[in-house]
């Protein structure tokens, strides 16, 4: 059996016991225009046995089931500061050849991890409790490195002697652990003893070799983008900090996930010290995120109590909170009590974009469309094709009922600007209530191919194509994208997409 047929039944294992439907055979048969790049031959045996394009396929199915879930945090301001944050480290990465994509998931446990293909999730807790943003970017640099030197499709060759299906099905049960969404370390646990005891321990001690190898690679990119090298062993503290106490369940969160020892906290920071340290300020982003999850991934009300709470005891008066306290009120339906807090912060600091944004999804979910357009209008001269101000913008504009400007300033934003899953979905939301009907078959067959349904999207192809009135322009990019599709699809799906379209009513 090859390495990348048993890659495919461990996702496939693994999606069936987390009960996720969406299998990674869709995710394996992605068009190689999603790659769309001319990847060296690094000679490795990774890349002799699986390739890049192999190993993005595979990733992207793996984020499509997490995404099922409905885990990941669709917010424009997380989603662009995370992205921000992750390119600053991939531009410095070594062997750079991959994409990464960064997300954050609502899940309170401390916790990060990379998938293949460049996919990294950070959960919404270890955001929350690293102290500064040096601690964050070294997370992120470490997830990093863990993709940049495949330590997944290593761990598969390294284990090909004991057995690939035993390895398969223990990092299936790894893969459970880590997308249940709900931090069990008890479940993974007895997933994980129900395999070869053996196989284990050898994949154990693999893993820390992984995490060493992935410290020392992370804090140079990390140092390279900027950021204090110091900062990914003061989070290792962190970590040990807030582990739990059972023994058990430690040695299954630590050993499997993130080993931690005093050895390794140690050369994480002699590795700093030699790199020399550098000084980094927190940056403004990074106070305000961490306060706009508070509101976004627990209940809002609650959200709303505590920064109430931090008033009434003669605090929340830093820009941060103050923020936090408006986003609060915004997500606990009370936009009104946030409108005058962030005309304040704008006053106050007329270059943060942020405050704009807030303020016009307070001023919209007040149903204040004339002040939410003038605002985010102002935003977006101020700070042209800034996603998150940009999506706003057309939510207000959508809601008012002009749908081809939305759908225009969407367009040009994303002609410069990778979207998010969700984001493509809202442009074609925004074509087709503008009447651009097949434009909206083309955003939605680009949605489902970033979900790495390819049936799905070459049913949206067939139906643009099967409209009239299509320019020569437009059909060609149709067309050439369907074939793309095809060519990558299983041969017995290849078939079904016209029969499928015969009855089709041309709704998505």
């Amino acid at each position: 059996m090859s390495l990348l047929k048993s890659l495919s039944a461990f996702a496939a294992a693994a999606a069936a016991s987390a009960s996720i439907s969406v299998g990674w055979a869709a995710g394996l048969g992605l068009s190689s225009s999603a790659v769309d790049q001319d990847l060296p031959d690094l000679g490795s045996p990774a890349t002799a046995a699986v390739s890049l394009e192999e190993e993005y396929r595979a990733g992207l199915g793996w984020f499509s089931s997490i995404r099922q879930t409905g885990q990941i945090i669709e917010d424009p301001e997380i989603s662009d500061y995370i992205q921000e944050i992750g390119h600053s480290l991939s531009s410095h990465a070594e062997e750079g050849q991959h994409q990464f994509y960064y997300f954050v998931l609502k899940d309170p446990v401390i916790n990060a991890f990379a998938m293949p293909g460049g996919f990294i999730a950070i959960n919404s807790g270890l955001i929350l409790a690293t102290s500064n943003e040096n601690e964050l970017a070294g997370v992120m640099g470490h997830e990093t490195a863990h993709v940049t030197q495949r330590h997944l499709v290593r761990g598969l060759i390294d284990q090909s002697h004991a057995g690939l299906m035993s390895t398969a099905a223990m990092l299936a049960a790894i893969l459970l652990g880590a997308t249940a969404g709900r931090g069990s370390p008890g479940a993974m646990e007895g997933a994980i003893l129900a395999t070869q005891s053996a196989a284990i321990q050898h994949q154990i001690n693999y893993t820390r070799a992984n995490e060493f190898e992935a410290d020392r690679i992370g804090i140079g990119t990390m140092a390279s983008a900027g950021y204090d090298p110091l900062g990914m062993a003061t989070f290792f503290q962190t970590l040990d900090r807030n582990s739990p106490d059972p023994s058990r369940v430690k040695a299954v969160e630590f050993l499997i996930d993130h080993p931690l020892s005093a050895e390794r906290v140690a050369e994480a920071r002699n590795r700093a010290e030699q790199i020399g340290r550098i000084r980094h300020t927190d940056s403004l982003s990074y106070t305000l995120m961490r306060e706009r999850l508070r509101s976004l991934v627990g209940n809002p009300q609650a959200a709303r109590d505590y920064y109430v709470s931090l008033v009434k005891n003669g605090g929340g008066k830093s820009v941060e909170e103050r923020y936090g306290k408006a986003v609060a009120d915004i997500a606990s339906r009370n936009p009104a009590a946030a409108i005058p807090d962030l005309q304040g912060l704008v006053n106050e600091y007329p270059k943060v974009n942020q405050f704009y944004g807030a303020l016009g999804q307070a001023y919209l979910a007040n149903d204040q469309l004339k002040e939410s357009q003038a605002v985010l209008d102002k935003a977006l001269i101020l700070f042209p094709r800034n996603a998150p101000v940009t999506i706003r913008l057309a939510e207000t504009l959508m809601h008012a009922g002009d749908n081809k400007r939305a759908h225009l300033i969407l367009d040009d934003l994303f002609n410069v600007v990778e979207p998010t899953p969700e984001q493509t979905r809202l442009i074609a939301k925004a074509a087709n209530a503008a009447g651009d009907v097949a434009d909206s078959y083309y955003y939605m067959s680009y949605f489902y191919l970033m979900s790495g349904d390819l049936r799905m999207a070459a049913n949206q192809l067939e139906l643009g194509l099967s409209m009239s009135g299509l320019d020569p322009i437009q059909r060609a990019r149709f067309s050439a994208r369907l074939e793309e599709v095809h060519a990558a699809m299983p041969k017995d799906r290849k078939n079904t997409v016209a029969d499928d379209n015969s009855g089709g009513n041309g709704r998505h």
